[in-house]
Parts: C-alpha cells; sequence; structure tokens
C-alpha cells in the first residue's frame, strides 16, 4: 500500500486515536510485572470546554506516560472530571431563569436531578475534546468527584476527620457572594482595582467634651458594625486615649480604644475603626482583644436587624449614602478623598464579596499541614522546578483553617444531623446518625440534615486514592491502591498548588500514611504571541481546536512541548504552530523517499551491521539522540527533549542523511544499497518510536505506512536502547557537513549565483583533513556546489572569502564569481543600514520614560528585535572580514 502523496492531519487523528482506544491500547494492568507508572490527570470542570491550559496540561502529561509506556512499565493514566459545585449549579440555574424558573421553586431533589441530566447530555465535552489531543489516559478507568464511589469515599473522609478532631463547626469570617449566597474560596475571589473615596469621619471621645477621634474608611456601612478603635501602642499622640471610650454615631454604642500594632502611625491618622465581623484583618484584631463580633448584614448584603431600624433592609450601597449623609448633616464628617483602591470580585457571581461572620465546617489545616511540609522538606515529594517549594512552604507554613463548606445544593451533602437542641450527629448515613441520636435522646427524636454542601476541592484533594478504590481507613487496600499508589508524578499549573497540590499532600498523607505523589512538576502560563495573558475581555484567548483543525494535534501539541522550558511562560504563535505542521510534512516526505527506494520499518531493536561510513554514522547519531530525549524527559526538560528530535529528525536524516545516501541509489553495488536500506529503516523507526510521545498521529501512521505487517502498533514498541557509536565515522561525517555548511553559508552571504562553482584551496590541512577531502572529493563538490576541493600549501587571499574548518583554513576564489569591490560596497552599505536601525532601538531601550511607559509587550517586541539584528550585523561583519 503506496502511502498518499501529501500529509493531512485530520484524516489521520481520529483514525488513530480511535483505534488506541478500542483496541485497549491505554489500559493499565497489561504488564502485570512491570514496574509502575503513574499520573492522575487534574480532574476538568463538568462544565468545562478544552482551553489552551488545559491543552498544555495534558499534552505533558501524554508525553510522560507515552514515554514510560515506550519504555516498558504498566502506565496508569487515571481520567476523569470534577462536580466543580459553584460552576455547574449556575451553569444550570441559568438555563432555568431562561425559562423563568427559579431554584428555590423547584426544591432540592428536583434541582440536583436537573442537574445529573445537565451533566449526562453535555458534561462529556472536555472529555472528548481530550481524546481530540490525543490524551492516552485509561478512559475505562474514567471517575466523577460525585460518582458512587467517589461519594461514598468523602462521606468516610467527613466523618474521620470529625472523630479524629480535625474537623469542626465555628464562626468565622468567610468570603462571602451575595448573588449566590454561599461562602466562597480565596481561589474564587478576585482582585479588581476600581475607583472609590476614602471617606474620613470624627467619633466624640466620651468624657472629653467637644474631642474627637479621627478615623478613615472605604466601606462606611460598615461601621455600624465597629467595636472598637484601635491605635499602635507606640503611637504618643493616643497613648492617653488608650482604654476610654467613644460613642459609635448614629448607633450610640460605647465602643473602646484598644492599643494593638495593626494600626499604622503613618496611614491616616493612624487609628483605624474595627468591625470585627466585616473584615478579616479586624477579625483578627477582635480575637486578640476580645472585641464583640456583630454582624450587621444578611446573606443578600443588606442591613440586619444588629443596626438601628432606620438602616435596616438598606442594600449596603443604600446604606452607605445614606450614613454618609447622616454623618454629614451631624457635623462628624472631616473630609472625603478620591481613592483608587482593590476590591474583591467574586469570580462567578461578579458582584463585590463581603467578609461575613458565619457558622461553617472547618477542618483543622494547621495540623494536617506538619507532615505535608515536613514531606517536600525530606524530599519524600520534590517539586520541577524548584523554586516552587518556596511558594508551597509560605503557605503552608502561614495556612488558616480551611473553610469546607458551602450554601449551595449541588455538591457533596455534608453528613451531620442536628437534634432540635442543636446537637450535631456526624455519620455517613442517616440511619447511623438515628442509632446514636436515640442512645442521648430517646426514640422520638427527629433530626435534621445539615442543608449545606463540601468545597469541590475536599473531595478532589482525595483525587489520588478515590480513584484507587479506597474504602476508608483501616479497610482492606484494592490491588490497584496497592499498585499504584502513591503516583509517580502529578502535572498541574502554579496556580493551583495551594488549593489543590498541597490538600492532596494533606489529604494523602493522613489517610494513605505516605505522600500522594513523588514529583510534582509546575508548567507556566500559556500567553499570547506578544507575552500577555489570556483573557476573553482582552481578545487574544486562542482556542486549542482551532489550531487542532487548522494544523493537526500534533503540531499543536509539539509546539507546546517545545516551547515548555521550566520557569518560562509560552508565548504561543500560530507561525510556530503552522511551522511544527510543516515538520510533519518534512518528515512524511523524507518516509515517502525512504518507501520509493524500498526503505521499509525494521521491527529490530538492534542496529543493522554496517559498512559503509555514512551508516555508522546515523547509528550513532540516532542512538546519541535517543539518549538526550530520555535524560531530558527524565528531567522534565520538555523543550530540550523536544529540540533534540526535532534537530536529528529534520536537520541530521532528512537534510543530511537521504541527501548523502542518494548516491548509494545511484550506484550499482547491490550490497551497498541493501546495507543502506536496512539502516534506514531501522533509523527511521527509531525517529517513529522517540517522536511518538509528541506526536502520535502521524507516528502511528508511518510506522504503519512504511511496513505493512507490523507485529504491533507503536504506541506498544519499545523504547531505543544506547548503542555504543563509532566515534571514528561520526567524526568524519560530521566534519565532512561542517565543511559544506561552511562553504553554503559563505556562498549565501556573498551572494554567490546558485550555478557558479569555485575550486576551494584548503590550507594548512593535517593527513586526516586532506585523506577526507579526497575521500568526500565527489560529495564536498555536489552538496557545496564547488569544481573540486584542492589540499595546497599556500592561496592567494585577494580577492577570495576566507572560511576556518577545523584546523584548515579554506579559500574561496570569487574574483571569476562576482565583482568583489561592488559585493563588498553591497555589505557595507547593508551593514550601515542595519547598525542605524539597532542604534535607534537601542536608544529607545536606554530611554527611562519609554521603559515606564511603553506596553510590556512592545519593550519585549524591541528587545527582540534588537537581538535580530545584532545576529545580522554579526553575518554581515563576518561576510566583511571574509573579503578580507
Amino acid at each position: 500500500m503506496a502511502m498518499d502523496k501529501t500529509y493531512s492531519p485530520t484524516d489521520i487523528e481520529t483514525k488513530w486515536y480511535e483505534h488506541w482506544e478500542t483496541s485497549g491500547a491505554f489500559k493499565c494492568g497489561k504488564r502485570a510485572d512491570a514496574e509502575p507508572y503513574v499520573i492522575v490527570m487534574p480532574p476538568p470542570n463538568v462544565t468545562g470546554s478544552l482551553h489552551m491550559g488545559h491543552a498544555l496540561d495534558n499534552t505533558l502529561q501524554d508525553v510522560l506516560v507515552r514515554f514510560e509506556r515506550l519504555r516498558g512499565k504498566d502506565v496508569l493514566w487515571q481520567p476523569g472530571t470534577d462536580h466543580a459545585g459553584i460552576a455547574t449549579q449556575m451553569v444550570v440555574e441559568r438555563q432555568l431563569a431562561e425559562r423563568q424558573i427559579d431554584r428555590r421553586d423547584m426544591g432540592r431533589d428536583a434541582f440536583i436531578e436537573r442537574v445529573w441530566e445537565w451533566k449526562e447530555e453535555s458534561g462529556g465535552t472536555i472529555t472528548r475534546q481530550l481524546r481530540r489531543i490525543g490524551a492516552s489516559c485509561d478512559w475505562s478507568r474514567e471517575a466523577f468527584t460525585m460518582d458512587e464511589e467517589r461519594s461514598a469515599a468523602v462521606l468516610k473522609k467527613f466523618v474521620k476527620l470529625y472523630k479524629d478532631g480535625l474537623l469542626y463547626k465555628d464562626q468565622r469570617l468567610v468570603n462571602w457572594d451575595p448573588k449566590l449566597k454561599t461562602a466562597i474560596s480565596d481561589l474564587e475571589v478576585e482582585q479588581s482595582e476600581v475607583d472609590g473615596h476614602f471617606w474620613h469621619f470624627r467619633y466624640p471621645i466620651v468624657g472629653e467634651n467637644g474631642k474627637f477621634i479621627e478615623i478613615a474608611t472605604t466601606r462606611p456601612e460598615t461601621m455600624l458594625g465597629d467595636t472598637a478603635i484601635a491605635v499602635h501602642p507606640s503611637d504618643e499622640r493616643y497613648k492617653d486615649l488608650i482604654g476610654k471610650n467613644v460613642e459609635l454615631p448614629l448607633v450610640g454604642r460605647l465602643i473602646p480604644i484598644v492599643a494593638d500594632e495593626y494600626a499604622d502611625p503613618e496611614q491616616g491618622s493612624g487609628a483605624v475603626k474595627i468591625t470585627p465581623a466585616h473584615d478579616f484583618n479586624d477579625f483578627e484584631v477582635g480575637k486578640r482583644n476580645d472585641l464583640e463580633m456583630i454582624n450587621i448584614l444578611d446573606e443578600n448584603a443588606c442591613i440586619n436587624d444588629n443596626a438601628p431600624e432606620k438602616y435596616r433592609g438598606l442594600d449596603r450601597y443604600e446604606a452607605r449614602k445614606q450614613i454618609v449623609a447622616d454623618l454629614e448633616e451631624l457635623g462628624l464628617v472631616v473630609k472625603i478623598e478620591p481613592h483608587r483602591h482593590m476590591v474583591p470580585f467574586g469570580d462567578r457571581g461578579g458582584v463585590v464579596i463581603e467578609p461575613w461572620l458565619t457558622d461553617q465546617w472547618y477542618v483543622d489545616a494547621a495540623t494536617l499541614a506538619k507532615p505535608a511540609i515536613e514531606a517536600v522538606e525530606t524530599g519524600k515529594t520534590n517539586f520541577i522546578p524548584k523554586n516552587w517549594e518556596k511558594t508551597y512552604y509560605e503557605w503552608m507554613r502561614n495556612i488558616q483553617p480551611w473553610c469546607v463548606s458551602r450554601q449551595l445544593w449541588w455538591g457533596h451533602q455534608i453528613p451531620a444531623w442536628y437534634a432540635p437542641d442543636g446537637t450535631v450527629f456526624v455519620e455517613e448515613t442517616e440511619e447511623a446518625a438515628y442509632t446514636a441520636a436515640k442512645v442521648q435522646f430517646g426514640d422520638d427524636v427527629t433530626l435534621t440534615r445539615d442543608s449545606d454542601v463540601l468545597d469541590t476541592w475536599f473531595s478532589s484533594a482525595m483525587w489520588p486514592y478515590s480513584t484507587l478504590g479506597w474504602k476508608g481507613d483501616g479497610e482492606e487496600k484494592t490491588p490497584e491502591l496497592a499498585k499504584y499508589y502513591p503516583n509517580s508524578t502529578l502535572v498541574t499549573g502554579f496556580d493551583i498548588i495551594f488549593f489543590w497540590v498541597a490538600r492532596m499532600m494533606m489529604s494523602g498523607i493522613h489517610f494513605m500514611g505516605e505522600v500522594p505523589f513523588k514529583n510534582v512538576y509546575i508548567h507556566a502560563l500559556v500567553r499570547d504571541e506578544k507575552g500577555a495573558k489570556m483573557s476573553k475581555s482582552k481578545g487574544n484567548v486562542i482556542d486549542p481546536l482551532e489550531f487542532i483543525e487548522k494544523y493537526g494535534a500534533d503540531a499543536l501539541r509539539f509546539t507546546l512541548a517545545a516551547m515548555e522550558a521550566q520557569g518560562r511562560d509560552i508565548k504561543l504563535a500560530e507561525k510556530r504552530v503552522e511551522g511544527y505542521r510543516n515538520f510533519g510534512t518534512k518528515l512524511w516526505n523524507a518516509t515517502r523517499f525512504c518507501e520509493m527506494n524500498g526503505i521499509g520499518g525494521s521491527d529490530s531493536k538492534a542496529a543493522p551491521e554496517a559498512a559503509l561510513t555514512i551508516n555508522k554514522w546515523i547509528i550513532g547519531e540516532a542512538s546519541k539522540t535517543a539518549a538526550n530525549v530520555t535524560k531530558a524527559l527524565d528531567a522534565f526538560r520538555f523543550n530540550e527533549a523536544a529540540d533534540a528530535i526535532y534537530h536529528f529528525t529534520w536537520g541530521t536524516f532528512c537534510d543530511w542523511y537521504i541527501e548523502l545516501i542518494k548516491p548509494v541509489f545511484w550506484g550499482d553495488d547491490e550490497a551497498q544499497k541493501e546495507e543502506t536500506r536496512k539502516v534506514a529503516g531501522w533509523v527511521l523507526d527509531q525517529i517513529l518510536v522517540t517522536l511518538h510521545p509528541f506526536m502520535p498521529f502521524i507516528t502511528e501512521e508511518l510506522w504503519h505506512g512504511i511496513k505493512e505487517d507490523r507485529a504491533y502498533d507503536l504506541i506498544d514498541a519499545s523504547w531505543p536502547e544506547v548503542i555504543d557509536a563509532d566515534e571514528a565515522a561520526v567524526d568524519e561525517v560530521n566534519w565532512a557537513i561542517r565543511f559544506i555548511t561552511e562553504i553554503r553559508s559563505t556562498r549565501a552571504e556573498m551572494n554567490i549565483p546558485a550555478g557558479a562553482k569555485a575550486t576551494a584551496l584548503v590550507v594548512g590541512a593535517n593527513e586526516v583533513t586532506a585523506k577526507r577531502i579526497t575521500d568526500w572529493q565527489d560529495m564536498l563538490a555536489r552538496m557545496a556546489r564547488l569544481e573540486k576541493a584542492q589540499v595546497v600549501d599556500v592561496a592567494e587571499s585577494k580577492g577570495s572569502a576566507q572560511l576556518v574548518v577545523d584546523e584548515a583554513t579554506v579559500y574561496l576564489p570569487l574574483a571569476d564569481l562576482l565583482d568583489v569591490e561592488a559585493e563588498k560596497a553591497r555589505l557595507e552599505k547593508n551593514l550601515g543600514k542595519l547598525e542605524k536601525e539597532a542604534g535607534g532601538i537601542k536608544g529607545r531601550l536606554g530611554n527611562e520614560r519609554f521603559l515606564e511607559k511603553a506596553p510590556e509587550h512592545v519593550v519585549a517586541e524591541a528587545k527582540e528585535q534588537l537581538i535580530d539584528l545584532e545576529s545580522q550585523i554579526e553575518k554581515m561583519k563576518a561576510a566583511l572580514s571574509r573579503l578580507g
């Protein structure tokens, strides 16, 4: 079967993915005695669709699992999705709102049923898209954070933590979203800069007639809940006032002036109002000073009954206007200043969140964090790049109690039941709760279940072991849990180190007794080509599926891997993706050349016997490349691995080896032809295997394209073994390549017409080089467009271009090929133009005002332009110096 003339990704990618999946190529457990290699996929939201972050994340994981599968390991890449509490509930609520239906009118059970229906209908969008990019995970084991098995595990975890004294109910401040009417995590809060005001008010000091203390606030409405004024203990201005009271205007409550280091003498008046129920810093001051905590807002962010009657029921911003007006009337407003400041918004509800004092369930994260910190300190878990450990330690060493309850309906409902007097019974089932309650209250007790659900991260923290069938503490391990825990590697973005990675560490160590993974690879962000963060508002979001449709999944995957340098964000330009599609075309065409010359796949791990220097050379180079790719992937240096296989495939194999073997096929020596066919087929197989983790589709297609009767698919092949290279052959051919390359570069720089041929005069050649010039004469002449290459004692430098190859100097007499003086003039003119342009850019980059005012991407572009110009200048200077 002849290969198609042209490479068309759309024709091959879906075909091969379906074949792999139906043939069971992705399933774990097929190599019973092999060393396991395990990755869990960060479960994407069931509401989600593939964005470029997912594309990067899953490409890197797939590179690793395909690499380890080829190395003979028992690979488990565990897929699944997250129920994504708030996000999913909002999607369904929006759908209902379009039909004028409110979930509260439906009731909880009917609403949850509707969410499940939606999940079944469209919850698989992202998993279909992950297949499109080539994710070779074991779909037969696909899990969902709210499926039956995971839900049972979540209840066991909650009850165990409660009974271990590590989970409790407490009244604390939370981020409250008044639109969604639920507590949200810090991750779901976005800080935005807005134009607001600083209101300066005077509070009268009790017993000091006509004396006031001045405070400033950006949220006047919260003054109704003030319970103190704080001043710095060493602030001389207020020393005499510490311990005295002020009368809270509009409310009449007496509140103390307390000494606390939170007050900054340099800020404003140095005195700050303290509202413990409505500000996170104030809450801590309140705890330190044993202050009353008065909540003056309801769940809608309207003023509640703890405030004077006049303000009750008013929206927070209406109350603000009214309070400022009333204080102005009392002459207590000192001044109002415009003030630009950061305000917290809920990322989904889109409204300003309120710090709100409520009863919530909390996990004692500080206790759980201790062994999780120690695990990284002792190297049981490694972060790559290592600098992310610092971020992890900072978060973990300053960890606060973790609020795990959410006022939603979609999620794992908290397994807590309340007796009429408020006594709580935490059990896995209602029956168990009643059994416990009856012991205390008798048979006629009625229990009410807690209506809250758990934070999504509570269940995803269990992902490395809940997906392996964890049945609860002390229960017998499933075979999968015994074999595949701990996982080998976790690949994820830096933005969820705390929210997911740290919580998996705490959860895994507490419930499994060992870390959940040995390595955590943290990748950077994918930005647009100018380096700007992608966002819908900027209109610069790149849809990976569009690139896949246009250039194929292989090209996008290779781009992402080739640009994934540790600690550096990816600036994704479409031309890079197009370039790697062209790389696929180059490999396709080279494979067709092989096919047309009777070169087929080898299926042999061992390299063929070779007598020809060119064949010994390519075997050695192929082996070195595979070793370099192996070393780079073992160190998570994806860009270096991609770079090694790219340069070998395009440069060494396609551009050089195929050109260098053409004369063999033009000749009559059948033994040489047969040897070259075997070697070329073996090397092509090595390329396909080594490139497969990056470009799985085209490599599988070519694997079968050059040999129809393969014993197995490429996905099940073996990774190349390192072979001792014939170093003499490697040195000799690499010398020839250097010689040809130098002459080609010189010809291009000097504008020598393509058809014009010179004689290369080689001065200072040692015996080895002299012999090589004789042995390679035909090849050098053909590939460097020379009349011939000749070893001489001396050569005329005037009118010759000069270049150095190792110990020898090569003279190219140009007088008969071009006007040397005119060429010099052309080069000097171009050099002047380039230097002027570079000078202009240097001037801009040396200008402080330009650096301060120009957008980041403009400065970056200028720097890149300068690097490019300086490189061109160096080439021009080199060309001029060659002309003497």
